[in-house]
């Protein structure tokens, strides 16, 4: 069984950044695949960038694209997503997902467990 725990998530201002944080335990994770998506009201969860844990191949959404970065820390298990020139289009909830797969995916179908998200809300 794998664990995800997000945080980082609050409240910033248009042009700001956050770092949000998925912490992962439970198994180990080299053959895996890991992914941050979000959820606005009303609206399907998107992908918004993913990473492989291995050698750290990354892949992102074209919204996101120049403005987030997705890492990893092997040794902590832990991926980031460091979020910069924040618009009000990003306010979401941002969930954590991982996949026991390598290859790189969009589909939140494909991705076996899922954290419990943690908000951002970018004000304008």
């Amino acid at each position: 069984q794998v664990q995800l725990v997000e945080s980082g998530g609050g409240l910033v201002q248009a042009g700001g950044s956050l770092r949000l944080s998925c912490a992962a335990s439970g198994r180990t994770f080299s053959s895996y695949a890991m992914g941050w998506f979000r959820q606005a009201p009303g609206k399907e969860r998107e992908f918004v960038a993913a990473i492989t844990w291995s050698v750290g191949i990354t892949y992102y959404a074209d919204s996101v694209k120049g403005r987030f970065t997705i890492s990893r820390d092997n040794a902590k298990n832990t991926v980031y997503l460091q979020m910069n020139s924040l618009n009000p289009e990003d306010t979401a909830v941002y969930y954590c997902a991982g996949r026991q797969r390598v290859r790189l995916t969009s589909l939140p179908r494909e991705y076996d467990y899922w954290g419990q998200g943690t908000q951002v809300t970018v004000s304008s």
